[in-house]
């Protein structure tokens, strides 16, 4: 790296020497440093002085230099700073080397350049380099024709040279370089002129919805091929969907998520494949897919969004329109897990009307939608094949595969004789695992819901679609419930009140809910659990509980609880929206933006939080991304509204909310927070309680300094080391029942805020809040990032699924109690 100003002149003398030289071999690493050192800005004096020379040289430099450049940009070694840089100087190197004119081995340099690009603006150029490679009677690639395509799908004014080019040329039936078109091409080379008649149709699929005509051309093509065949052979390409590009983009700045993306082209073939897919008769495979295509294409890409809706609608519309089971199913649990509006939106529709025409209600048509999945009895089910017997039993969260042979002896691995002789059935055993690991996660989160839902159920309708359901028993059996009023809970075989009477009939149920209940009802109920050692799929027994503060009472008509906080924007809306609440990101350029607000249609409310960006124009490097949305925001107040009542807003970056009445509708007050119902002040508070927890940046152990500039050290020292939360309240009061259980009791003492953890080495102090640590003597903070690691010590039973700092908190107990065996330098060198 360059230190001095000698060395920076003597830099830039080398890079024009070279130039001049055109020696190509030594400028190129003049080049990368060069580039870093400008920010990959060849507009500045030093930048323009290189690319200046440049204009001097011969065009077989050039062309030389491009060869080189490229394979810089591929080399493992190159720094990803480095490689914007140079991607930037490429496009300076071939604007000025025109295609027309130019040998052979100019033209292929500069489409081995442009096939690397996403869309290319001068498409007078990409036309020029096309024509004269047909002319010499070469063909063009694969991944230039795809840049054509795209760039014609993306250019702000049509081509007439570049339509009809496209016209002319032969071109692959789909845009090589994703996993799912390759293997299609390759699959294509070896198939019949009806299979490349069938991939060219899909990706005519333009429309939000299939035409008659269309489906009518899909169908013949279908018929013609077999229908199985056809369900095979899209079967094997739809799962590749999603994996990295074979063939990366080269990228200009940072940020950019052009290889994070679907190839425009392919996407609408894959919308096509969708649709194609729903001409089929029904399979449980086909609908699988559907919902895994449907999930992929939703999965968020930061600073982008979600990788392609329009292929996710395509793969809900596929699945409304078959009529099975497995796609209703694949439709519940989409609309229990997709958070993307226009996407849910498909959803609802597809579902409400399928409850309409069977004349059941919304919610019972997704409970009615739940497979069993083959299960026989709840969580679990036997499967003989051959001599061989395999058990698929639910535990917890997980679906677990087992073996025995023919003499009753597990066996670690699937048998051979399986392999060879039960393939299909094989196959099936291992989807339904992934299926229902799936469908747990939607189903828990489905329970979740209905305490602000208000679902109750006729007794016998509850016993047949959750306690008794072979999949979601799995969870009733672990949460509490009301059954006319009398709280119950699933024991020994049968549902029993808490004394350990039976109950086995009633009017109506309800989930149990601790807002409400007597503190020796909640505590005998938690002994209950753990003395079963049940591990609830979702905080019940041990749900936080918000109550009014004075505080509150005081202010009347709005909860400052949770104000001043400092989130991290992009985690907080993802989770927000998983909660079910309605947010809008916060960006640079827009004006302004109405509160994340949670609509709770049963008790005619809308709750809102007040947020606003955190960041200015003199911080923008620091406080946003490269497409200009804040990185964090500051929080305000809870207030709550009739769910009719016009929207508030305020600016995005600060100021005070306002109610816009519109058509005539009249400005509607807060509602005082002592007419809220306990139950939805108490769920709603816990929502904003969870918010914070999770993304404020006080929870951040690389936070230690402050963040941009320092700015928020006060910020995160008061949280990461201040009061808990109710959240971290709960957590201490579990962990007061824990700790003694440890296999490290005699070393750890819950100390208020703190679990105070003995090592060899030093006492440690871990915050119950964040999960923050300190060291004797001195209160020294030791930084300790959490990592995701499954073979990671556990800390025995936990009596609730989802509290991530939970198990932090633990994690680090059980490490810095051994403090003599950390191999990690990071740590080591704190302690």
């Amino acid at each position: 790296m360059i230190t001095s100003p000698a060395e920076y002149a003597r830099l830039m003398r080398d890079v024009v020497a070279l130039i001049a030289a055109e020696d190509t071999e030594p400028l190129v690493p003049e080049l990368v440093t060069l580039g870093e050192m400008i920010g990959g800005i060849w507009g500045s004096p030093e930048g323009s002085r290189a690319v200046e020379a440049l204009r001097t040289t011969s065009v077989p430099f050039r062309t030389a230099l491009l060869r080189a450049l490229l394979d810089r940009c591929d080399a493992p070694d190159t720094a990803p700073a480095a490689r914007r840089a140079l991607v930037v100087l490429l496009g300076n190197i071939a604007n000025m080397t025109p295609a027309t004119g130019g040998s052979p081995e100019t033209r292929a340099a500069l489409i081995a350049l442009y096939s690397r690009q996403d869309s290319v603006y001068d498409t007078r150029q990409l036309v020029h380099l096309a024509e004269r490679e047909l002319a010499d009677g070469r063909d063009l690639p694969g991944e230039f024709v795809a840049v054509l395509r795209r760039t014609r799908m993306l250019v702000w004014q049509k081509s007439s040279e570049l339509d009809d080019l496209l016209q002319r040329i032969p071109a692959p039936v789909v845009n090589p370089g994703e996993a799912w078109a390759d293997r299609a091409l390759a699959d294509l080379a070896g198939l019949g002129p009806d299979w490349r008649r069938l991939l060219a149709h899909a990706a005519t699929a333009t429309a939000s919805r299939p035409s008659a005509t269309w489906e009518r051309t899909g169908r013949a093509l279908i018929d013609a091929l077999g229908a199985d065949t056809v369900r095979e052979r899209l079967l094997s390409w739809l799962p590749l969907v999603g994996r990295p590009r074979t063939f990366p983009l080269l990228v200009a700045f940072e940020g950019s998520t052009l290889n994070d993306t679907f190839d425009a082209f392919n996407a609408t073939a894959l919308r096509g494949l969708a649709w194609l897919l729903s001409f089929l008769p029904a399979h449980p495979g086909t609908a699988r897919a559907l919902g895994a295509l449907a999930e992929t294409t939703l999965r968020k890409v930061p600073g982008h969004g979600p990788v392609n809706p329009k292929a996710a609608n395509a793969a809900v519309t596929a699945l409304a329109r078959i009529d099975a089971e497995p796609a209703l199913a694949e439709l519940a649990r989409l609309a229990a897990r997709v958070t993307y509006k226009g996407t849910l939106k498909l959803l609802d529709k597809a579902l409400e009307d399928r409850a309409r025409a069977l004349g059941l209600s919304r919610e019972e048509i997704e409970e009615l939608a739940v497979p069993t999945y083959g299960l026989t009895e709840v969580g679990r089910a036997e499967h003989r094949l051959g001599e061989t017997t395999a058990r698929l039993e639910v535990r917890g969260t997980k679906a677990v595969l087992t073996w025995t042979n023919s003499a009753g002896k597990p066996v670690r691995t699937v048998p051979a004789t399986v392999r060879r002789d039960h393939p299909d059935e094989l196959k099936e055993l291992k989807a339904a695992v992934k299926d229902i690991e799936k469908m747990l996660a939607a189903q828990s989160e489905r329970l979740d819901r209905q305490f602000l839902a208000r679902r109750t159920w006729p007794y016998a309708a509850w016993r047949e679609r959750c306690l008794d359901h072979p999949l979601v028993g799995t969870l009733a059996r672990r949460l509490l419930w009301t059954v006319d009023g009398t709280p119950v809970g699933y024991a020994d075989g049968a549902l029993r009140a808490l004394d350990g009477t039976p109950v086995t009939d009633g009017r109506e149920v309800e989930l149990w809910h601790p807002v409400g209940r007597e503190p020796a009802e909640i505590a005998a109920w938690r002994d209950r659990l753990e003395e079963h050692g049940i591990t609830q799929p979702f905080k019940q027994a041990h749900r936080e509980v918000y109550v009014l503060t004075d505080a509150e009472r005081a202010t009347g008509t709005y909860s400052n609880r949770f104000a001043a906080h400092i989130l991290r924007q992009h985690q907080f809306h993802a989770l927000a929206a998983v909660r079910g609440w309605r947010n809008k990101l916060r960006l640079y350029v827009d004006d302004e933006a109405p509160p994340a607000t949670r609509e709770l249609p049963e008790w005619g409310l809308r709750a809102e939080f007040w947020i606003q960006g955190e960041g200015s124009s003199e911080t923008y490097d620091t406080d946003f991304t490269g497409s200009g949305s804040y990185l964090r925001l500051s929080t305000d107040q809870v207030r709550f509204y009739p769910i009719d009542a016009p929207e508030n807003s305020a600016h995005v970056c600060g100021g005070p909310y306002r109610m816009w009445p519109r058509d005539g509708t009249a400005p509607a007050d807060p509602l005082p927070l002592t007419g809220i119902p306990p139950l939805v002040l108490s769920e709603v508070l816990r929502d904003v309680d969870l918010f914070v927890g999770v993304t404020s940046v006080g929870n951040d152990p690389a936070w230690q300094d402050g963040g941009p500039a320092g700015r928020y050290r006060e910020y995160w020292t008061s949280y990461g080391f201040g009061e808990l939360s109710q959240s971290a309240e709960t957590r201490r009061a579990l962990l007061e029942r824990l700790v003694p259980r440890l296999a490290t009791a005699d070393r750890c003492t819950v100390d208020g805020r703190f679990l105070q953890v003995r090592g060899d080495r030093h006492t440690y102090r871990i915050h119950l809040g964040s999960g923050n640590v300190l060291r004797t003597p001195n209160d020294q903070y030791v930084c300790i990032v959490p990592k995701a690691d499954p073979a990671a010590p556990r800390a025995g039973h936990l009596p609730f699924e989802g509290d991530r700092m939970l198990a932090v908190i633990l994690s680090k107990a059980l490490l810095l109690a051994n403090d003599t065996k950390i191999t990690d330098p990071a740590i080591l060198s704190q302690l």
